[in-house]
């Protein structure tokens, strides 16, 4: 079974996930810290779990999701994964973040690919790579298929999908990408976004207003308050 720690980070409050088992082997999913601060709460929760990281997994490439990653990774020695379709994003993110008033993130690591079906496997655990191209080119979704828990990027959103109106997005390729590869999965399926509040797979498919043809209530979500939606189709 694995554990879950999710921080906030940056000014986009993005959510960036460390998850680990009891083997003590952990990955860290989209570390977009933007401060010393910031930063420094991730390596103490590390720290205090006597967790051993493995990896750097990126669910995209935009600037918000990424600040951290170069210091992350040179702090544990480790390997950054990423889908090279997103290189474009990493080439273009400083440009991006000054738009917002930000400073670049640093885009100087390596990157080992994902690619749709894949497996990444640490400790005891095996996540399944989800491409989902549409909010980047090279978007994916990670999948534990034992625990139930999907960490979705901005792919999904408690109430919203990602936006696509961003250069490069798509959203005919995002929203088929939902249809047919996450809403079949099981309801009970927990959801960690990039940003914004946790949700299941259930509640997305009967009360996410864009994904309209999905929302016919299902009995364990009829007592769901619906009004309790935070729209995070804002966020990068």
């Amino acid at each position: 079974m694995i554990r879950i720690y999710t921080f906030q980070f940056n000014p986009f409050q993005e959510c960036c996930s460390l998850v680990w088992d009891k083997s003590g082997e952990a990955v860290i999913i989209d570390p977009g810290f933007y401060n010393a601060a910031e930063a420094e709460t991730l390596y103490r929760k590390i720290e205090s779990e006597n967790l051993v990281p493995k990896m750097i997994l990126l669910t995209h490439g935009h600037f918000d999701h990424i600040f951290g990653v170069k210091e992350c990774a040179v702090k544990y020695g480790i390997p950054v994964m990423m889908n090279r379709a997103d290189n474009i994003i990493l080439e273009n993110d400083g440009a991006i973040a000054a738009a917002f008033g930000l400073r670049a993130p640093d885009v100087d690591f390596d990157t080992l690919p994902l690619e749709d079906g894949q497996t990444v496997p640490f400790g005891e655990t095996v996540f399944r790579v989800i491409a989902t191209p549409g909010h980047t080119p090279g978007g994916v979704c990670f999948y534990d298929e034992a625990d139930k828990v999907l960490f979705s990027g901005d792919t999904l959103f408690a109430g919203s999908i990602g936006r696509t109106d961003n250069a490069w997005g798509d959203y005919d390729s995002l929203i088929k990408c939902i249809m047919e590869k996450l809403m079949g999965l099981d309801g009970d399926v927990s959801v960690i976004p990039g940003h914004g509040p946790q949700t299941n797979i259930g509640r997305e498919r009967t009360h996410n207003p864009f994904l309209q043809p999905f929302n016919e209530p299902e009995p364990d979500e009829l007592d769901w308050n619906a009004d309790g939606i935070e729209l995070r189709g804002g966020e990068l």
